[in-house]
């Protein structure tokens, strides 16, 4: 090469990675000076390297066209929603995992029982009461108004359905509503995840409740159909003011079954659910219908109601709750309530108790006081009044505990236990008559001492010799006082507790008077032995507990056939000298067109207590008025606004009946067992048992002359006119002032009297010291003008 004269300066390569551009350089290494294959490739001399090719290590810039615009840009964002989403899921996974792994097994869950409801119906069948937490039994969804459901998916929601127990578009939905409004307005929560909340999970708004949330509405749209999983809801949710469920807040805000409700009414109902306490129809009737108008909307938008259906319900008077806790019927409720564990234990399941209740005369009863006491309560100083009305068999008919069972839920019928004054002294006659002596024994009505105990007649007025049946019907506490002391105060006692009578009484002489405490529920129960012609009646109120289909009888009352208390003699003697209480004496208010009718007057000191407990042949009532606190009342006396409410009571409790007679038709009867009374010529009814309820047969009907000729002793005409009405005893004497009265037999030869220490041990009229109101004879006109 030299040799042919041509010199060439030798010439480096440059790798320093300079730009050629910054070079003068015209020698660059490129792809085909390179040794490929095996060889050398070159290429064309006047090739000259690329001017924008860049030196190595220097990263290009791509041009606008090379980097895609706004393609480019929306496809990078969606590369790295991906890449978030996934990483979002990993999360989420991970969340669930670790939330669900502290849950427990899936095949361990299992739908918690509801809350055991107890039905309380009346004698008709009809629903009195529901008690439990739920406050209402559950229903199947067939057995709903269709209202409802409709109501409850259109409002709270719409996809139900559709939706496999979580709607994801129910939550962008919320989510996007929230986000616009800047507040919470919507929830995403399905239906079922609101069963899943409320019947596995606490109310707290924490991330693992929401996640476990999901998980149980997902395991119950697996295992429950769509309308078993809107039934468990419809059946558990909070409809607020204590009611669970939608047969519960039917009957509390419209009293009526949600069997019965309207298409107004379902709308209310679900309405409820967004805010069960704020939106009550109880607290805000204006809010609460406001809602339901939305609910008519949304029902409307779905198809599940019509234009014309939705303006009539819209024109509809505003649904008014009532007072709920109100009505003498929850008193026999929580009298239920309190005596069911007595009788089948705890209560475990759903269960009917069907009651003795009628509530036709419930309503009469609590009506009967009202009256009373809205005309006489305030300025008679009288704020409280019970009543109990039982049948000759012991089942409680109508019960009133008190004035107003939202004021006040304390029963005043069971629970209070009040002296029940002169009302007791039945009792005290009763075993007067068991002891031998007859309506016509003869005791003196004057001033009376025993020990430091000078009890007086409330009108301080005395009427000398008098009968055992004026006494009674002019409530002579001279003479019950030394009835008491005759028969023996454990005489006393045993018979009333042999009647009925549960409260501990004192072996005393005030006792003759009342002056231990008793319900009035007992009192009246005791009273019924003498209605029902001897039989002991014990007051009851279940008759029958059932499981909530029928299928299992779990309690029935066993009172069917009670013992014998009092003989027939007894019972009609003292059904007959009762009845001289409402026509003649004390409790002359009580009077019954057309029925006969007895009973007694009670009155405790300073007009505390006042009450009247009398029968007809159909229903026994006592009747209660006084103050809780004990104050006493103005002058007011078993025969005033007591007898007064019982004999309103009592009419409308009659009214359609036929007029039937009491036991022994008013007629006074001898017993032939009896000493002394086996040789007297005294009405007798045909011997025999009877059933509680059963009039004894009498030839001749009572009347007020037959009456008043027995008691106060008419003319031979008198007694030939009326030949049931009983002479007085032929061998009957007038007591002795100072002392007792002498039984039908011989006075014995230590001065004792025929039942040996029965002789009273007081002083009686003109023994006692002092001046004293000199007695005077009770004619047949001061009868008739009721002196």
């Amino acid at each position: 090469m030299a040799g042919r004269g041509r010199s060439h300066d030798r010439i480096e390569p440059s790798f320093n990675g300079r730009d050629s551009r910054d070079d003068d350089d015209d020698f660059a290494l490129d792809a085909e000076d390179r040794v490929a294959g095996g060889r050398s490739v070159k290429r064309s001399a006047s090739s000259k390297p690329s001017r924008s090719r860049q030196p190595a290590g220097r990263k290009r810039r791509p041009s606008p066209r090379e980097s895609g615009g706004l393609f480019g840009f929306i496809r990078r964002i969606v590369y790295w929603c991906i890449v978030l989403g996934i990483w979002a899921g990993i999360g989420v996974a991970g969340l669930v995992f670790y939330y669900g792994s502290r849950m427990p097994s899936a095949s361990t869950w299992a739908i918690p029982d509801r809350p055991p409801n107890v039905k309380i119906t009346a004698v008709d069948g009809s629903v009195m009461a529901n008690r439990g937490t739920t406050g209402g039994e559950a229903l199947a969804l067939e057995d709903m108004s269709p209202y409802i459901p409709e109501a409850i998916v259109a409002i709270e929601d719409r996809r139900f359905y559709s939706h496999f127990g979580v709607d994801p578009l129910g939550l962008a939905r919320a989510f996007v509503t929230n986000l616009t409004t800047g507040h919470m307005v919507q929830g995403g929560s399905t239906l079922t995840q609101q069963l899943a909340k409320n019947l596995f999970l606490s109310p707290d708004r924490t991330l693992e409740r929401k996640v476990q949330e999901v998980l149980l509405a997902l395991w119950l749209e697996q295992k429950y159909t769509k309308d078993q999983i809107l039934a468990m809801y419809l059946n558990r949710v909070f409809f607020g003011s204590n009611a669970y469920g939608v047969e519960a807040a039917s009957r509390r805000y419209f009293n009526k079954s949600a069997r019965d409700v309207n298409l107004g009414e379902a709308a209310l109902l679900a309405g409820l659910v967004k805010a069960p306490s704020r939106l009550s129809p109880a607290r805000d009737p204006e809010a609460a219908n406001a809602r339901a108008q939305v609910v008519l909307q949304a029902m409307r938008d779905q198809g599940y109601v019509t234009d014309d259906e939705v303006k009539t319900a819209m024109s509809q008077t505003p649904a008014k709750a009532k007072r709920y806790w109100s009505g003498a019927g929850h008193y026999v409720a929580d009298m239920v309530m309190d005596e069911l564990p007595g009788l089948i234990g705890d209560v475990k399941e759903d269960i009917v108790v069907d009651t003795t209740i009628d509530k036709t005369l419930e309503k009469r009863a609590e009506q009967s006081l009202t009256d009373v006491l809205n005309k006489d309560g305030a300025k008679l100083d009288a704020s409280q009044a019970a009543l109990v009305s039982i049948d000759g068999t012991g089942a409680i008919r109508a019960l009133v505990g008190g004035r107003d069972y939202a004021d006040s839920q304390f029963n005043r019928a069971v629970k209070a236990k009040r002296q029940p004054g002169s009302s007791f002294k039945p009792f005290v006659y009763a075993a007067a008559l068991e002891k031998g002596l007859t309506p016509f024994s003869v005791f003196n009505d004057a001033p009376i001492r025993i020990g430091d105990w000078t009890p007086e007649n409330y009108e301080k007025k005395y009427n000398g010799q008098v009968t055992l049946a004026t006494a009674l019907a002019k409530s002579l506490n001279t003479v019950a006082a030394q009835l008491v002391m005759y028969d023996g105060p454990d005489q006393v006692i045993k018979l009333a507790h042999r009647l009925g009578i549960e409260s501990e009484l004192q072996p005393n002489a005030s006792i003759a008077l009342g002056t231990s405490e008793v319900s009035l529920m007992e009192l009246t129960g005791a009273y019924a032995a003498f209605m029902n012609g001897g039989y002991k009646a014990t007051p009851h109120v279940i008759r029958r507990v059932t499981t909530a289909d029928g299928s299992k009888v779990l309690y029935e009352n066993t009172y069917d056939n009670p013992p014998r208390v009092l003989s027939e003699t007894i019972a009609a003697n003292m059904n007959a000298m009762m009845m001289g209480v409402i026509d003649q004496g004390t409790g002359k208010s009580a009077k019954i067109p057309g029925w006969q009718a007895a009973g007694k007057t009670g009155t405790t000191q300073n007009s505390r207590d006042a009450l009247f407990v009398g029968f007809t042949s159909n229903l026994t009532t006592g009747v209660w008025f006084g103050n809780d606190d004990g104050k006493p009342m103005k002058k007011v006396t078993g025969g005033g606004l007591p007898a007064k409410a019982w004999q309103t009571f009592m009419v409308a409790a009659h009214k359609g009946l036929s007029p039937a007679p009491l036991f022994g038709s008013g007629q006074f009867m001898a017993d032939p067992v009896s000493p002394g009374n086996a040789d007297q010529p005294m009405a007798s009814a045909e011997p025999g048992m009877q059933q509680p309820g059963m009039q004894q047969p009498v030839e001749e009907p009572s009347t007020i002359g037959s009456i008043i000729s027995g008691v106060f002793g008419g003319s031979s005409e008198a007694e030939s006119r009326y030949p049931q009405a009983p002479s007085r005893p032929a061998r009957q004497q007038l007591a002795p002032v100072g002392r007792g009265p002498v039984p039908p037999s011989d006075v014995a030869e230590d001065g004792r009297y025929g039942y040996g220490d029965a002789v009273p041990p007081g002083e009686v009229g003109d023994t006692l010291e002092g001046p004293v109101e000199r007695p005077r004879r009770t004619t047949l006109l001061d009868l008739i003008m009721g002196q």
